[in-house]
């Protein structure tokens, strides 16, 4: 298989980063294809923990090219900071393996700015909890023919005329929410001090990602946030601002959909959620609480905590139908270990009667739908050091042999630890085989 889609299955943070770090081995080419810096991807190798934003995952292997594409929306500043700090730690090469798409929007002050003002000043309950990056209002200016893309950053003269209208535009919205027209000269001025830098990146990245496919080389295209924020497809209006399922990688990367050979979803062993929106299986109890400090589950681009609940199935189900899943990548596993029962959403009860799909449509009304619960027998064995699902306690395997049933799913890898080496993998999507990490 050549060209291998990684998609969340969830609300994002399903360890993602981890994941395509590992398949990325086997990679030649690695391309984010939708999304901003309010995703971070946790990469953990060794005793060095490290977050990426813009970055695609497989930026720490010397042999992989790595691509932003043009469904990104991409902040300067932030992309040229991710740069330098992976150059402080050791690696200084970033720059000769990035190639950025001239067709993939700027995130500016501006954008920055209304989506601040607009999570600040929402009446109590009306936030959607954005990570207030910018990302939303950048793919409003995007859809409105408004937005500035990355290849302007060679005409500073014709970009100059365009942000100042992208300006005029927003200024009404900025005044009404009680801040300041945004300057201009400033705007201008601090992009000029990066373009010196990110226009030598600049690329037509969709005839790259094609030219690759058509040598047969392994493309790797990693999604951002995960499957229900998905701006159709998503619990909406709680969504992100673009396509975050398997339709979106073909868009995103600018190759045609027959081209991508397998679509891998990632799932955590439970459900978390960051920000507003429906939440059928959250908890808010001990066990949540659990869950919550053993996963480490606090957000690693704003630090928020995260909601957490037990594995929503018919969620799960919906991701496999939305996206065709051909397998999962289970991660954090061993976050469960100690919690003596283990609760997993099989269904849900509603007025019409009891259901194993998804309710996405009545989400907003809990009263007309009752989680349906099954309970699996817990462990209390470690898990880091397992290697193969033998060696694994048997309740932690009958759980994943239950989810590939209720799926219909087969389980490619279980990530059993944070570290590149804590994963079972049963399944290479290129090369057809378990391969260690």
């Amino acid at each position: 298989m050549s060209v291998v889609a990684i998609v969340g299955a969830q609300w994002g943070d399903e360890g993602k980063g981890k994941i395509v770090d590992i398949y990325t081995e086997f990679a030649d080419v690695v391309v984010r294809y939708a999304g901003g810096p309010n995703a971070g991807h946790t990469l953990v190798v060794g005793d060095e923990r490290l977050v990426v934003r813009l970055l695609p995952s497989g930026i720490l292997r010397q042999g992989c090219v790595c691509v932003l594409g043009q469904g990104m929306v991409v902040d300067p500043s932030v992309l040229l900071s991710e740069i330098d700090e992976l150059g402080r730690r050791g690696h200084p090469d970033v720059s000769k393996r990035l190639v950025l798409s001239d067709r993939a929007h700027l995130i500016l002050p501006y954008h920055v700015l209304v989506d601040t003002l607009r999570e600040t000043s929402a009446p109590e309950g009306r936030a959607l909890g954005t990570t207030k990056k910018g990302i939303g209002p950048a793919y409003e200016d995007k859809a409105r023919r408004t937005g500035i893309r990355a290849g302007e950053l060679r005409d500073f003269k014709g970009m100059r005329e365009r942000i100042g209208a992208a300006i005029d535009a927003w200024t009404p919205t900025v005044r009404a929410l009680g801040g300041e027209r945004p300057n201009l000269d400033e705007i201008v001025g601090a992009l000029e001090g990066c373009a010196a830098r990110l226009v030598p990146l600049l690329g037509d990245t969709s005839a790259l990602v094609n030219d690759a496919v058509r040598a047969k080389k392994r493309v790797m295209l990693e999604g951002a946030q995960g499957t229900l924020l998905d701006v159709d497809h998503g619990t909406y209006p709680f969504v992100t601002s673009s396509s975050a399922v398997a339709g979106g990688a073909s868009i995103g990367a600018g190759i045609g959909p027959n081209r991508i050979d397998t679509v891998i979803g990632i799932t955590k062993a439970y459900t978390t959620r960051v920000g507003a929106g429906p939440f059928p299986t959250e908890l808010g109890d001990k066990d949540g609480e659990h869950l919550r400090e053993v996963g480490a589950e606090f957000g690693s681009v704003t630090g928020r905590p995260r909601r957490t609940g037990w594995l929503d199935l018919p969620a799960l189900r919906y991701a496999a139908r939305v996206n065709g899943f051909d397998g999962l990548a289970l991660t954090k596993l061993d976050v469960l270990t100690a919690l003596p029962r283990i609760k997993v959403c099989v269904a849900y009860d509603t007025p019409s009667g009891r259901t194993t799909d998804f309710p996405i449509d009545f989400l907003d009304r809990p009263a007309m739908m009752k989680p349906v619960y099954v309970e699996h027998e817990g462990w209390k064995e470690k898990l880091e050091g397992a290697r193969v699902l033998d060696e694994l306690p048997s309740a932690a395997r009958a759980y994943i042999r239950f989810l590939e049933t209720e799926t219909g799913a087969p389980i490619y890898l279980v990530s059993v630890g944070p570290r590149r080496a804590e994963t079972i993998v049963l399944h290479n999507p290129f090369v057809g085989r378990a391969a260690a990490p």
